[in-house]
């Protein structure tokens, strides 16, 4: 049975925005990965490569699987190779060819399809950056671990990770380090029937 692992890492600022790390998206605070993240960014890339190679595949939402596509498909070099030939299963109703090497739409219930996704795997199945995803996932008890980075600021404003959805959920903290001089990344379990 596969672990669905909310990661890739996972971006969040002190305060839990995911909004538009890269500031691509037009939010007027976006683009606090790079701003914040400065010279612990090349040690972050190292993180993200472990993250990559040790999943089995990624679990994507259609917007994300569009971003890392468009972002790593033209790309070489490690992780740019593994991502690009690691199976990755997007959930969407309008994504109907996917043309990202080992891409499956997963079509349907989204609770069923990864329910039976979680079955058919072994190994980690790692949702990246898909935060929408990831609260319906949280919300039916489908994610085992959620493993955050997080960057030294507070927004104040913007979208959070866990958002006002899905009533309380139990974690344990089961690992805790730093990233360069100023990130920290937290691996937290799920604890069911707390």
């Amino acid at each position: 049975m596969g672990k669905i692992v909310m990661s890739g890492p996972q971006n969040v600022s002190l305060d839990g925005v995911v909004q538009d790390p890269d500031g691509q998206e037009g939010f007027e605070l976006g683009g606090w990965f790079v701003q914040f993240g400065g010279k612990d960014l090349a040690e972050w890339n190292k993180v993200a490569l472990e993250e990559a190679l040790r999943a089995e595949a990624w679990l994507l939402g259609r917007k994300s699987y569009e971003f890392f596509r468009g972002r790593w498909l033209p790309r070489s070099g490690e992780l740019a190779d593994r991502l690009n030939s690691m199976p990755k299963y997007v959930v969407s109703s309008t994504l109907k060819e996917p043309d990202w090497n080992n891409s499956t739409v997963l079509k349907g219930d989204v609770v069923t399809e990864v329910s039976k996704l979680k079955q058919e795997l072994d190994g980690e199945i790692v949702v990246p950056a898909s935060y929408r995803l990831g609260r319906t996932l949280i919300e039916h008890d489908l994610v085992d671990e959620v493993r955050l980075v997080v960057f030294p600021v507070v927004l104040g404003t913007g979208e959070r990770f866990f958002g006002e959805a899905g009533g309380k959920k139990t974690m344990r903290l089961v690992d805790t380090r730093t990233i360069g001089d100023g990130l920290v990344f937290l691996t937290y379990k799920f604890v069911q029937d707390a």
